[in-house]
């Protein structure tokens, strides 16, 4: 049977709708279907095409609604998990949730119908040697999923490729939202007109990365890798202090937290 399906969860988040939209303009002649709860993604990120399929819905249910389609599926892009740090702190239990119950769920389906998975993995448990995973729920429950793959790979044979995202910015970011990411936190202030906030002490450097480059990246690990890992980044880093100075904007300081 051909296999003639790309599937993207949180197709209608950032990454995944840009995704979507890297493989309609490369004029892709696989149909996609994405899978999103609209907790962070939303409906004007969907690409008007009748090659993409759109599904409202939870993870957990991915076996109900690939059914169908099992046996044609070349590929699972599993980017539809909780994705901040802080907020992990305040919704520990939301982060547990979807990162390990429903994921589970994406990894076994891909697992049982022999489909590569490419996993959005995090840059935030990859430092101090790999100790980093514990600082936080959501450092933590990434990890646990970056473990399963690779066992289920050893036990089960399931193909996999690991794709590290640091802080990912550009057209269509989430804006106005407790799951905006720094960039989109200072893009909102500044249309605003109002101070960016910079938590203290403001000297913590980050690698920024264009979206651009992360889909490409993507598309790049599904066709070339070697079920390995790559780290998506410029190896170049920023204080976030440096980035807010960038906007020619006041600037607020908030305390220190997790």
């Amino acid at each position: 049977m051909k296999k003639n399906f790309i599937i993207i969860t949180g197709g209608a988040g950032f990454i995944g709708s840009s995704l979507i939209k890297f493989f309609i303009k490369k004029k892709f002649k696989e149909k996609i279907i994405s899978i999103d709860n609209y907790s962070s993604g939303y409906a004007r990120n969907h690409v008007k095409n009748k090659q993409v399929k759109y599904i409202k819905g939870e993870n957990k249910n991915i076996d109900k609604y690939l059914g169908p389609y099992k046996n044609k599926i070349k590929v699972i892009f599993h980017f539809g998990e909780f994705s901040r740090i802080f907020q992990s702190f305040k919704n520990y239990k939301q982060c547990f949730k979807y990162n390990i119950h429903h994921s589970s769920k994406v990894i076994e389906f891909a697992k049982n119908n022999n489909i590569k998975i490419i996993y959005s993995a995090t840059s935030s448990n990859l430092g101090n040697n790999g100790e980093d995973e514990n600082l936080s729920p959501y450092a933590w429950t990434k990890s646990k999923n970056i473990e399963l793959i690779k066992n289920y790979n050893r036990w089960f044979g399931l193909k996999y490729e690991l794709v590290y995202f640091y802080n990912v910015y550009g057209t269509g970011q989430i804006l106005n939202s407790p799951m905006s990411a720094v960039i989109g936190i200072f893009e909102s202030q500044y249309k605003k007109d109002l101070p960016l906030t910079v938590v203290k002490p403001g000297t913590q450097r980050r690698d920024f990365t264009h979206i651009d480059d992360i889909v490409r990246g993507c598309f790049l690990a599904w066709k070339k890798g070697k079920q390995k890992e790559y780290m998506l980044g410029t190896k170049k880093t920023y204080s976030i202090l440096q980035i807010a100075k960038m906007f020619g904007s006041k600037i607020k300081f908030l305390p220190q937290r997790p």
